[in-house]
């Protein structure tokens, strides 16, 4: 099973740093999904990261730990909408809704979309266990300050799907006239996919639960040869992504060093 990087320390080391570094609390639902690509995205532009593994016996991060953003991760056969929902959700709607109301940065992918919704005030439709590849195209210019490319591949495993709330802006659909990547707020963010993916990603998830969406083998296939696609398109996401979170202005570590050993569990 591929391991995802721990960062176990990472509030403390950002705080402890010359020149302190922001640092994104991200929240996993699965041993099979984490950042994946988008791990090295964040490393080169020294933006750290903690997971929070709440599936594996760990805890949720502290309402007031000091994270300059929060990432909801995807869950495998883990949804929303009642028929099969992850056990740990309702404090997470009830954690993203707080950290919405401070202002500090949230991106939900897949499940973590379902999640952001739900705190947003939206909702979450019942859907089966899928498995898709789909193209998305930009629905405004400026998505993401103009980085989201105007068209690009999405790759989604996941149980139901997130209704938007009134005010959210769509910034891409896919090819099924679905909201791919969205927006509530100035900078809370959307995604039915995570683009991040890898192969391995989908392949460890087929391993770690009983449950498998149909057309399974041939989705891998056509997953196995957009990798490097995948991989180049993901250049200008993050580049959007990092610039509406703001994860290049001032730490909030650097504001509570000394006071993390009691948040970060």
């Amino acid at each position: 099973m591929a391991e995802c990087k721990s960062n176990d320390d990472a509030f403390v080391l950002a705080a402890n740093e010359a020149d302190p570094m922001n640092v994104v609390a991200v929240i996993q639902h699965t041993a099979g999904e984490y950042l994946g690509r988008m791990e090295d995205h964040l490393e080169g532009r020294r933006v750290r990261f903690q997971y929070f593994r709440p599936f594996a016996a760990g805890k949720l991060p502290a309402s007031d730990v000091p994270a300059d953003a929060m990432i909801l991760l995807g869950g495998g056969p883990w949804g929303a909408a009642g028929s099969r929902d992850l056990p740990t959700l309702a404090e997470e709607v009830e954690l993203t809704r707080q950290t919405l109301a401070e202002g500090t940065p949230v991106v939900g992918i897949g499940l973590g979309a379902q999640i952001l919704a739900l705190a947003a005030g939206g909702g979450v439709e019942a859907r089966d266990l899928t498995f898709e590849i789909l193209t998305a195209t930009r629905t405004h210019d400026d998505a993401l300050n103009g980085y989201l490319p105007q068209h690009f591949n999405q790759v989604v495993y996941m149980r139901d799907w997130p209704v938007l709330p009134a005010h959210a802006t769509v910034l891409a659909t896919d090819n099924l006239d679905r909201p791919a990547v969205w927006q509530v707020g100035e900078n809370a963010f959307g995604f039915s996919g995570n683009p991040g993916i890898k192969l391995g990603m989908v392949e460890d998830l087929i391993m770690e639960f009983e449950e498998v969406p149909t057309d399974t083998a041939e989705q891998l296939e056509k997953l196995r040869a957009l990798q490097t696609v995948l991989e180049d398109q993901l250049v200008p996401i993050m580049t959007g992504l990092v610039q509406c979170t703001s994860l290049m202005s001032s730490p909030k570590a650097a504001e509570s060093a000394g006071e993390l050993d009691a948040q970060v569990i």
